[in-house]
């Protein structure tokens, strides 16, 4: 589990490819400290397992299923990412819970500048949006983000200078694809109140079914 909160921009160093998976060398230090091999380190907020030791980072397999359901295939050597190391119990929760299995990719649609904040705009897989929530929390890229604005086909988020200064996201440009994974709770609720069929169409969780089930 992990909080979405970056501990460190590391690099791609090299990518060993199989058939349809990869191993992987990523350059980093600070998300070594404490490190063993078998623990977990989220890149782009893909949750990879740490299988060896480099001189200058560590090696993680990235399987067929990873390649297929986020951006990690798409990288090539030299690729910025951001890491992130599992929570520790007697830390800070400084984001929210995240799980590191991506639900889908989104694409960057614009970039507008609002006095020190950047303003990103993210088109993401329409099944997705129903888990986006107005002040609700996503992560993009292994980063916890505050949604700001929802509209029927995309979301907003906007960031202060720090996030881009200690995140990957700076680098960013529109057109550009990004992992996404919407906050688990909200799909442990859907899971546990709806059908996979109503869950899939329109949403039964209104004020109403709340209030005839005693929430209000």
């Amino acid at each position: 589990m992990f909080t979405g909160i970056v501990e460190e921009v590391g690099r791609i160093g090299a990518i060993r490819p199989g058939a349809q998976s990869a191993s992987v060398v990523i350059e980093a230090k600070k998300v070594l400290e404490g490190t063993k091999i078998g623990d977990s380190i989220a890149v782009n907020g893909v949750c990879l397992t740490v299988t060896a030791f480099h001189p200058k980072g560590f090696v993680a397999d990235v399987m067929h299923e990873t390649r297929n359901r986020s951006t990690l295939g798409t990288l090539g050597v030299g690729a910025q990412v951001n890491l992130e190391r599992a929570m520790a119990a007697d830390g800070r929760f400084g984001g929210h819970l995240v799980s590191g299995h991506i639900d889908g990719v989104g694409q960057i649609s614009s970039i507008r500048q609002d006095d020190n904040a950047i303003w990103y705009t993210v088109t993401p897989p329409k099944a997705l949006l129903r888990y986006v929530v107005e002040k609700g929390s996503v992560t993009m890229d292994g980063i916890s983000l505050t949604v700001a604005a929802v509209t029927e086909t995309d979301f907003s988020v906007s960031t202060i200078p720090h996030t881009r200064a200690v995140t990957a996201l700076g680098g960013k440009k529109v057109g550009d694809k990004v992992n996404l994974e919407c906050d688990i709770i909200g799909k442990y609720v859907e899971k546990l109140l709806f059908s996979k069929e109503e869950a899939a169409s329109q949403s039964r969780l209104t004020k109403a079914f709340l209030a005839e089930n005693g929430f209000f």
